[in-house]
């Protein structure tokens, strides 16, 4: 259960959650810092990556093209890398559901 960090996240998230969510990704590690969602969400689909992101052009492509790749909307407005973390943290349970149910392909965390 891997993520890709969309660029509107801090990159310092993949290695503070390494321990939860290991080989996850920013699209800064992957020169995509700056590119378009659709080129995004074509990487995730690609390398089995989930997204997580706070953009709502992220949400209304899960719905229009469900998945793969499953999207983890952050909504938590302005926040701090802190505050995201610990918010992957207490919904691991939900998200690891979230990741096996092949029916769903939007996750929206408050």
């Amino acid at each position: 259960m891997r993520l890709l960090f969309d660029e509107n996240l801090s990159p310092k998230l993949t290695s503070r959650l390494s321990d939860r969510f290991p080989d996850s990704l920013h699209v800064r590690d992957i020169g995509m810092k700056a590119t378009v969602d659709s080129l995004v969400w074509d990487y995730a689909k690609a390398h089995d990556l989930m997204i997580v992101s706070k953009d709502a052009d992220m949400h209304d492509l899960s719905l229009a093209l469900g998945n793969p790749p499953k999207v983890i909307w952050i909504r938590l407005g302005n926040c701090s890398t802190a505050q995201v973390e610990d918010l992957l943290r207490q919904h691991y349970q939900v998200i690891v559901q979230f990741y096996q149910d092949a029916t769903v392909s939007l996750l929206a965390l408050p």
